[in-house]
């Protein structure tokens, strides 16, 4: 029985339920396999094939600070399953151009998927031997439409970027969230560290008067101090993780690196859980 008095009278459609956008599912049989595959009905409900907007493998905070000629960022090595620390050896900062370092927290497929275009797109302007290369500004351009496009087909990419590098002798740090929204400051964290580690990377920089009385050792000190804080804090975050350090000389990523830490306090906490 239809349900709807504008119906009644009317021949009811063999080809649409009143209660749904999709076809009806009984007459979907007769349809070839093949033909429903490519027409997005990929099983026997009849519902198109989606994809999850679900982040399954993430990753934690990516930390930047800019510094007197140059820019110094900091990102663990782990890669979460859920709540399971399942990959401890994923690299999350990579080196996009001679003067640009790109840091991802959130999925990671989505930032692979990123990689690959970034890498595309500096292999065109290589191959065009033009005299140009892409600066990190211009990088940072082209991935914010990226993220702005994508979030405006309502299919974003479930990612925070951080983008460091150096241009005309000057340091450049920027961020570019999921909704496409860019923004740049002397200082930037993502994930659990916007909370955590970015009023401690604030206040270094205000006690001693700007980015501009820095130096690249201060950076790495600063750094160290608030992957040690997210470490204790954050349980998406290990003591395993690396610096990318950005100059006029190029880009330098270091090795994996650990701090030291104090947990002998933790016999006398109390409640908590504990």
């Amino acid at each position: 029985m239809d349900h709807f008095p504008t119906n009644w009278g009317n021949p009811r459609s063999e080809d649409v339920d009143s209660y749904n956008t999709y076809p009806v599912a009984s007459h979907m049989g007769s349809v070839p396999h093949g033909v429903r595959q490519i027409a997005g009905f990929g099983h026997a409900g009849g519902h198109p094939t989606s994809h999850t907007q679900q982040p399954v493998v993430t990753g934690t905070s990516v930390l930047g600070i800019k510094f007197k000629g140059g820019v110094m960022m900091a990102a663990d090595n782990l890669a979460s399953y859920g709540s399971l620390a399942r990959f401890r050896d994923v690299e999350r900062l990579h080196k996009v151009a001679d003067f640009t370092v790109l840091g991802a927290s959130g999925d990671m497929s989505d930032y692979q998927y990123v990689k690959h275009l970034l890498d595309s797109q500096m292999i065109k302007e290589y191959n065009a031997d033009d005299g140009h290369t892409l600066a990190t500004p211009n990088i940072y351009e082209y991935l914010w439409r990226v993220m702005y496009n994508r979030r405006s087909k309502m299919n974003p990419l479930w990612n925070t970027f951080v983008l460091g590098g150096v241009h005309k002798g000057e340091g450049f740090l920027g961020a570019i969230d999921l909704k496409g929204t860019p923004y740049q400051s002397p200082s930037i964290a993502t994930g659990f560290g916007s909370h955590l580690a970015q009023p401690i990377l604030r206040k270094e920089i205000e006690t001693r008067g700007g980015e501009e009385n820095i130096t690249e050792q201060d950076a790495e000190d600063i750094l160290k101090k608030c992957m040690k804080v997210l470490f204790y804090r954050d349980a998406r975050s290990m003591n395993k993780f690396q610096l990318a350090r950005i100059t006029e000389d190029g880009v330098k990523i270091s090795e994996p690196m650990s701090v030291e830490t104090e947990w002998g306090f933790a016999e006398k906490i109390r409640g908590y859980g504990a």
